[in-house]
């Protein structure tokens, strides 16, 4: 289980969800992260569900990490991490710019004294532009980037979605980021080097071409409720027996197969069928001969026929059924693993498969201060002088 990152050590000052998604990431492949939390607990320890007052949440976000408690507004904990930073190959931390700075622990201080670290800085504007000092999280980038404007029904307010979407697209950047960085300083110079991570930016690049658009045409998209401005038919539609599926006809061979499917092969041979544009500025027309089908069938027999006639259907699932279908138990992509609290424990399996050099899923989120003597006893640090330490609030 040491994954293709064995061997790089990482310190995750971060806090909440972007930054230690990024360091989930790299924990996942091998990565030694040696998560920082305040001595009182990290707020994620009680954010959400709880099972016997362990936070489910914590389980799932801190795995594969050692758990060390530091105040690092005492100068005894910037010392500690400083000297963890020296010995690091990166570190990661979202707090406001000027933060680390203050605690004598900006890149100034910490490139010096360990010129190959790199440092990943997560925060909402990034460390430049007027809106840098900002208090920042993922909601409120998801409402500046154009999501909620774009999502939701044409009629209905913008919504936002019911999960740190902005922290997670910032949290898979960054780690990516931070490989691209490893990558230069082993192969180029030896250096390390700064990133400066906006969670404002992955989530805008993921939208679509909305500022070209935009830029081009004038055009400002709205909200299409489950439907695509881009093609059709794609929507939501509801089975006879309450459930609910959704379709994909990006493809023009796709909508034929799907056209034809529902009784309306006479659809596909006209002159506009073949642009996906057109079909979706003919969406009602699509919609109607599509809902109507599946609405007269239950839905086992809709995803039977659609699976026969090669056209592309998943129906829309709650986390019970998720879990329990086939192909996700068969692939494991919710995996089980033992915990020290709670016993087996299912969560999410790794984003991607690597064929060679496997990460896994070591153990989930530690107990408060649970590797302090592992950590802290590899810079010297004896147990009387760890007792002082904790008896003064450093750790």
């Amino acid at each position: 289980m040491a994954g293709p990152m064995g061997g790089i050590n990482v310190v995750e000052l971060g806090v909440w969800v972007a930054g230690p998604a990024a360091g989930g990431i790299l924990a996942d492949w091998g990565a030694d992260v040696v998560k920082i939390g305040p001595p009182s607990g990290d707020p994620a320890r009680t954010h959400g569900w709880d099972r016997d007052g362990h936070g489910l949440w914590w389980k799932v976000i801190a795995r594969n990490k050692r758990a060390v408690t530091l105040n690092l507004s005492t100068a005894e904990g910037q010392e500690l991490l400083r000297e963890l930073a020296a010995d690091g190959d990166v570190l990661v931390g979202n707090f406001r710019p000027g933060v680390l700075e203050k605690w004598g622990l900006g890149p100034d201080v910490l490139l010096e004294r360990n010129p190959r670290l790199v440092m990943l800085r997560v925060t909402g504007f990034g460390q430049d532009g007027p809106y840098k000092e900002r208090r920042a999280f993922g909601t409120l980038m998801e409402a500046m980037s154009g999501f909620a404007h774009q999502t939701g029904q044409e009629d209905g307010p913008p919504t936002l979605p019911p999960f740190g979407l902005a922290d997670g697209v910032a949290g898979i950047a960054g780690a990516y980021a931070v490989l691209t960085a490893l990558y230069h300083r082993d192969l180029r110079n030896g250096r390390g080097q700064v990133i400066d991570l906006a969670l404002l930016e992955p989530l805008l690049g993921i939208l679509g071409p909305g500022p070209t658009v935009y830029d081009q045409l004038g055009i400002v998209a709205g909200r299409h409720g489950n439907r695509s401005p881009n093609n059709a038919p794609r929507n939501a539609y509801v089975t006879r027996d309450g459930r609910w599926v959704a379709i994909s006809a990006s493809a023009t061979s796709i909508a034929a197969r799907v056209m034809r499917l529902v009784g309306r092969a006479d659809l596909v041979d006209t002159p506009w069928f073949a642009s996906a544009g057109e079909r979706s500025r003919r969406a009602e027309v699509l919609d109607g001969a599509v809902q109507k089908w599946i609405a007269a069938r239950d839905l086992d027999d809709v995803l039977t026929a659609f699976e026969e006639a090669g056209a592309a259907i998943a129906p829309i699932y709650d986390v019970e059924q998720l879990v329990n279908d086939p192909h996700v138990v068969a692939r494991d992509t919710i995996t089980t693993v033992d915990d020290e609290d709670l016993g087996p424990l299912r969560m999410q399996n790794l984003i991607f498969r690597m064929g060679d050099t496997p990460g896994g899923i070591r153990w989930p989120g530690r107990r408060l201060g649970q590797d302090n003597e592992a950590v802290y006893g590899s810079l010297g640090v004896d147990a009387p002088r760890l007792a002082e330490l904790r008896a003064k609030g450093v750790v």
